[in-house]
């Protein structure tokens, strides 16, 4: 007759099993977790995902792989993580063009970004940068506010794409500084940022990682920071708030989403897995080489973030009167 184990011993089984299997200890399945990446590998936001991916392999003693899915500005892996089991298994690591400039660039998105995913936390901001050619006469925003409004539709702007992050911010300020400026369309950045510093443009918005080398070099020169404050990288560029674009705030961000309908108890889960990841040096230093700052937000703050967001990227998508079939 088979001897059944004492409750103690059952106890005592399971608590062995759960200190074996961290994640299982931290209230997710015991599982290899998928990061999907919505861009090409080596792009900012996938070299930030891979990262992550290294110190969560360690946080949660079991694999975590990036799964890049990319197309259609990200749209493709947001569409793979939605339709994912809501088991804490795949989470999206989302970006602003994907989760909110898309829903109003594009007439048919196969996402609801507020109804179709659970945020589980923001993890970077960072700042774009106005830049000019050297050789052009305004020094800052303030200068080139009062040259281009002497020049109305004759002052090029250059970006990476119709519709983009940096497009769009030139958009905002284009509205809120009362200007009328002539946007040139490149296929993607680093094209535009060549055209820049050789003087075929003068201006142009875009990420600190692709324009603070050429500063630093003197192949562009910096007119001011979109943030609230200044940038560490650059603690003398003035932000435009300061020149007098009063709350003028704009930044690029990347977050971790799980599909909708993950358990809430799974959602805090990883989101506390992702806030001790995000002690590692490795992934402190992935950050401020793209030129942002390390910013983990609870899952209702990201939430509430990816709303308002939404709101204000749409109003700069009409603004700019883009579309995507």
């Amino acid at each position: 007759m088979p001897i059944l184990p004492s409750r103690r011993h059952a106890m005592a089984a399971l608590a062995g099993l759960a200190l074996a299997s961290p994640a299982l200890a931290q209230g997710l399945p015991a599982k290899p977790l998928r990061i999907v990446v919505g861009y090409p590998a080596g792009q900012t936001v996938d070299i930030v995902a891979r990262n992550f991916a290294a110190a969560l392999t360690k946080e949660l003693g079991q694999p975590v792989i990036v799964d890049n899915r990319p197309g259609a500005n990200g749209s493709l892996g947001a569409q793979e993580v939605k339709r994912s089991a809501p088991d804490g298994t795949t989470i999206l690591l989302g970006t602003l063009g994907q989760m909110t400039i898309n829903p109003t660039l594009y007439k048919k998105l196969p996402y609801d970004t507020l109804k179709d995913f659970a945020p589980i936390a923001q993890v970077s901001t960072g700042a774009l940068l106005l830049v000019a050619t050297p050789s052009f006469g305004p020094n800052n925003l303030k200068e080139l506010i009062a040259y281009a409004k002497q020049r109305p539709g004759k002052v090029d702007f250059a970006s990476g794409g119709n519709g983009i992050t940096a497009h769009l911010a030139m958009v905002v300020l284009e509205r809120q500084a009362g200007l009328q400026l002539n946007h040139i369309p490149y296929k993607g950045s680093p094209a535009a940022v060549n055209d820049v510093m050789a003087g075929q443009v003068p201006i142009m918005f875009d990420a600190l990682a692709s324009t603070l080398p050429q500063v630093k070099a003197g192949k562009l020169k910096a007119l001011a920071i979109s943030s609230l404050k200044r940038n560490p990288q650059l603690p003398d560029v003035p932000t435009a708030d300061e020149q007098g674009l009063k709350g003028f705030d704009i930044s690029s961000w990347v977050g971790f989403l799980a599909p909708a309908g993950t358990p809430p108890a799974t959602v805090n889960a990883l989101h506390a897995a992702i806030q001790r990841a995000s002690a590692s040096p490795e992934i402190q230093e992935s950050i401020r080489a793209t030129g942002s700052e390390l910013a983990v937000t609870a899952p209702a703050d990201f939430g509430r973030f990816l709303a308002s967001e939404i709101r204000k990227w749409g109003q700069a998508v009409n603004d700019a009167g883009v579309q995507v079939d």
